[in-house]
């Protein structure tokens, strides 16, 4: 096993999940959809939870995994969570009701994200979490550097691409939109870009402040 593999299986075995996030993974692979994974869903929480979020925008509901670990970094937080499955939206409400989540504390939109996104407050949000269809990522990062704060982040869970991006023969639509949206943000005076190679990778871009 080689040293990379070695770390994120670390990490991986390292990281423990609430309950209620762990029953609300068995829906999600109930119902087919792929979860972030536990440690990557830790590292929002912790962003989350060092910019005291209040306001959380995610596109890409799943069935309320992601959802849930922004909450649990922010509790005070309010989410507004965009999907165009509707029976994606059910099994999170599900999961958030059996996770004693306030009713006030989440919305639930249905609706494609590039339909919802251009209708929504521009600087009114602390984290705009994306785990979308990868095919408009750039186009859902564009919007959502336009909704977050100045100070705000914006969160790709999954860059990776289960290490196609990496790899310098790849390159499909995909693969190339992920390695272009990571090689210009981290040159972009805009924004201050991370990113994590734990689990499925994160991509994290604060927005800079300007006076």
């Amino acid at each position: 096993m080689g040293e990379y593999d070695a770390n994120n299986r670390f990490a991986a075995e390292a990281t423990i999940e609430p309950d209620h996030i762990t029953r609300a993974r068995g829906f999600a692979l109930e119902l087919g959809v792929a979860p972030v994974s536990a440690a990557v869903g830790a590292q929002c929480a912790v962003i989350a939870a060092a910019s005291q979020a209040l306001n959380i925008v995610e596109i890409g509901t799943g069935a309320g995994v992601s959802g849930l670990w922004l909450l649990h970094g922010s509790p005070r937080a309010t989410l507004t969570t965009i999907d165009k499955e509707p029976e994606h939206l059910g099994a999170a409400r599900q999961a958030f009701a059996d996770a004693k989540i306030p009713p006030a504390r989440a919305r639930f939109i249905t609706g494609r994200a590039a339909e919802v996104l251009p209708r929504m407050n521009e600087a009114s949000y602390d984290i705009v979490l994306i785990d979308a269809d990868p095919d408009g990522v750039i186009e859902y990062v564009e919007h959502g550097l336009r909704l977050v704060r100045a100070g705000g982040t914006v969160l790709v869970p999954r860059v990776l691409a289960g290490g196609a991006v990496a790899d310098p023969v790849r390159r499909d639509a995909v693969t190339t939109a992920y390695r272009s949206l990571i090689q210009e943000t981290q040159s972009s005076p805009a924004v201050v870009g991370a990113l994590s190679i734990v689990g499925e990778g994160l991509l994290q871009l604060a927005t800079v402040a300007r006076d």
